[in-house]
Order: C-alpha cells, then sequence, then structure tokens
C-alpha cells in the first residue's frame, strides 16, 4: 500500500527556515532549546515568535533537556509550542503533571537507541506519552549527547519498538535524501525526523529537501 510518513524538519532557526520547510511538506518543525551539545540552539523567545507565526495545523516541537516537569511547564508556557519533545529522562515530577497544567500540549519522549535495554524503555515509557522519537545519541556520555548526531542507529531495535507500542512513532538520527527510503521500509515509523540530513553548510538546503520529500514520500509499503 501506499505510505504517507509525516516528516519533522528540525533545528529550525527563524521564521524564513520554518516556512521554506513547510512549503516543502513538512508537517511538524523541531525548535531546539538550550542542550548540552548540539546543532541549532535557539532563544525562547526566537521559538516562540516561530511558533506563534506558522499555520495552525502545523506542529511546533520545543526541544527540552530539562528533567524537570516544573521546568518544562514552565519553559512550554515561556515558549508556546503546541508539542514538546523531552531529549533526556523525566527525573522529577511526572509526565502527567505536564499533561494536566497543559492538557493541549503533546508530550514526545525522546529515546535513544542504544541496545535491548531501549526497546524495554520504549515500551514502558509509550504508556504515559503521546508519542515516542527514536534517536542516535547518548545521554550516558560525560558530554551528553541528545541528538543531532548525524548517525544511524540499529533500525532493527527501532522496528521492534514500532511493533510493540500504541502510540506516534519518530524516526530520527543520521536520516537523508538517501537512506530515507530504505529507513522508512525497515522500521515503519510514523515519521521520520532530520536536521542535518538536509543542510548545507548549516543552512536548509532546497535541492536536498525536494529528494529528500520525493523519496520518504515515494514509499510503498
Amino acid at each position: 500500500m501506499e505510505y504517507k510518513p509525516k516528516i519533522k524538519i528540525c533545528c529550525i532557526k527563524n521564521i524564513e527556515e520554518a516556512e521554506l520547510a513547510i512549503k516543502y511538506g513538512a508537517d511538524a518543525i523541531g525548535l531546539v532549546s538550550e542542550m548540552p551539545s548540539g546543532p541549532g540552539v535557539i532563544s525562547e523567545s526566537e521559538i516562540k515568535f516561530i511558533a506563534s507565526n506558522v499555520p495552525e495545523n502545523i506542529k511546533t516541537f520545543l526541544l527540552t533537556s530539562k528533567q524537570s516537569s516544573r521546568e518544562i511547564i514552565e519553559q512550554l508556557i515561556r515558549c508556546k509550542t503546541n508539542t514538546v519533545q523531552i531529549v533526556d529522562k523525566l527525573l522529577l515530577g511526572t509526565y502527567s503533571e505536564i499533561k494536566i497544567a497543559l492538557p493541549n500540549v503533546d508530550i514526545v519522549q525522546v529515546i535513544h537507541i542504544i541496545d535491548s535495554d531501549s526497546v524495554k524503555e520504549a515500551i514502558e515509557i509509550s504508556k504515559n506519552v503521546d508519542g515516542l522519537l527514536l534517536d542516535s545519541g547518548n545521554p550516558n556520555a560525560k558530554t551528553k549527547t541528545l541528538g543531532g548526531t548525524g548517525k544511524t542507529h540499529n533500525w532493527k531495535l527501532s522496528r521492534e519498538i514500532c511493533q510493540n507500542v500504541k502510540i506516534p512513532v519518530f524516526l530520527a538520527g543520521g536520516l537523508n535524501p538517501d537512506n530515507v527510503a530504505d529507513a522508512i521500509k525497515s522500521v515503519q515509523p510514523t515519521g521520520v525526523d532530520l536536521c542535518s540530513g538536509v543542510r548545507t553548510k548549516g543552512n536548509l538546503d532546497e535541492t536536498k529537501l525536494t529528494a529528500f520529500f520525493k523519496n520518504a514520500n515515494s514509499v510503498i509499503i
């Protein structure tokens, strides 16, 4: 059957990049707040401006490295996005506290795919959030990598997660126009997410965007 994945373009830097991504067909954009490492960080005021000036049907993801529900709620109130992407483990508070405070905000938890324990973690967390995003970072590294690595991971583990959860799953990590079709066929996620794979010298590249959307939307499963 024909398969049309959701596509999220991450590391959006300004309203012009947001409009360009949406022009090519992006369903969602990623807006990166303060991180211990990785690309695409912009100010909270810029995140708020972008989130407030894109069409209502576009999902605006606030990428946060904060690990307490209280801090995440406060940041969401400042940034005004309709989705939060929690890139590290939630250590203080609960997902339900975020949902009660901001019932219209979707909660997407990032799972960094390292080994089979990542599959167990994803299945358990899936019971408490609105979506998962499977990435290639390492939150246990001396300097945490929480996304934007440009590296793929073991897609067999990601496929296992997709088969065993009942919520939307985005696949991230090293995707580009050349491998996105294989990634979608292998994992069969709800959607795909990428940053560097459609950029040249840090800027969105229209040639790469064209190829990526064409290849992603051509998959038949």
